[in-house]
């Protein structure tokens, strides 16, 4: 994929376990998600990085911690590359990611 293919990256700042619906459909459809976890109370937030593991999952795609309660959802046509990736031998996509 070149950059010219990327158009779009959905930011989503849930304040609920409801908003996954906005955070699936995005990146059902191919569109890398950040999702940003800070105004979720602990459980909540926890329950939706569940619910993304899942989806990243079944739909091939990768996730990612930018920071303590943000993350990055890739979709399997898209490579993420930082200085972790760039020093680390050639691993497959991220796994799924544990919170505790």
């Amino acid at each position: 994929m070149t950059a010219a293919e990327l158009r779009r990256i959905t930011t989503v700042h849930p304040r609920s376990y409801n908003d996954a619906r906005v955070i699936g459909e995005a990146f059902r459809g191919g569109t890398p998600v950040i999702m940003n976890l800070s105004d979720m109370d602990d459980a909540d937030a926890k329950r939706l990085v569940d619910f993304s593991a899942g989806l990243i999952f079944g739909l091939h795609g990768a996730i990612e911690r930018v920071t303590n309660k943000v993350f990055l959802l890739s979709p399997e046509h898209v490579e993420i590359t930082g200085e972790e990736q760039a020093a680390a031998p050639a691993p497959g996509r991220a796994g799924f990611y544990n919170q505790s």
